[in-house]
């Protein structure tokens, strides 16, 4: 039996559940990842045939934001830029990193974006006060460069950055996540174009993970804009709380 007559599928259901928590929150490639890896696929591969679902997620998640009103382009190109350089650093990085640092690593920055999304900081510093100073965009700057190095490398996971990345400057959650699909868009044509480069990706299988993502994606961009912050912030808070506890315990 040819083996794409279940892996396609498959993915496709996967992708829809990953695209919509990718959105609204993070984490999808935790799912998506290891099922690339199970079907047969090299881990390297596996990274790089992810960034097909997370190109084109992302992609229908901007039109979405976008046809809902929620598009912040000037903060989402800021953050881009070096976003865009630190993915290129990341995704040519191609070292290989200990599992077990890796998943402690990620569920301790998962631990800290459940503390600040408890916190809500966007309550007591509400965007529409918040003053972009120098020394604000500097740290904004360097921040996603940061996220742009660490998102080119592994992907999975930083949506939690980009969220914990904003929150702190008082974005109310809606925003933030038009943000991110956004920069994330942007860095991840770069490190799929590296990934290309050095033969690591499976067209098929991306695309069929593209399906799944893109329809949870946009499902995700409605999810967002007609319940709000304070229901964004549910549902984050339990998926970073899940992946958090899933990391620790193996």
């Amino acid at each position: 039996m040819d083996p794409y007559f279940w892996q396609i599928p498959t993915l496709v259901g996967v992708g829809v559940i990953a695209g919509f928590l990718n959105v609204l929150a993070g984490g999808g490639s935790l799912l998506t990842l290891p099922l690339l890896i199970f079907i047969g696929l090299p881990a390297a591969v596996a990274n790089g045939t992810n960034r097909i679902g997370i190109f084109c997620q992302n992609l229908f998640a901007i039109s979405g934001f976008r046809k809902q009103g929620v598009f912040p382009i000037r903060l989402a190109l800021l953050c881009s830029v070096p976003a865009l350089i630190g993915s290129f650093v990341g995704a040519n990085l191609a070292v290989d990193m200990d599992e077990m640092l890796f998943r402690r690593l990620l569920a301790a920055i998962m631990i800290g974006v459940l503390i600040f999304t408890l916190i809500d900081p966007m309550r007591r510093w509400p965007i529409g006060l918040q003053r972009w100073s120098p020394w604000r965009i500097a740290v904004l700057i360097v921040t996603f460069f940061v996220v742009g190095v660490y998102g080119g490398f592994v992907q999975a996971g930083v949506g939690f950055l980009v969220i914990s990345g904003l929150l702190v400057h008082g974005l109310d959650l809606v925003r933030i996540n038009a943000v991110k699909v956004i920069v994330i868009f942007a860095f991840t044509i770069v490190a799929l174009g590296v990934f290309i480069a050095h033969q690591q990706v499976d067209y098929v299988l991306g695309l069929a993970l593209a399906v799944g993502n893109s329809a949870g994606g946009w499902v995700a961009t409605h999810a967002a804009v007609k319940k709000g912050h304070d229901w964004i912030k549910k549902i984050v808070s339990l998926t970073v709380l899940a992946f958090a506890v899933k990391l620790l315990i193996g």
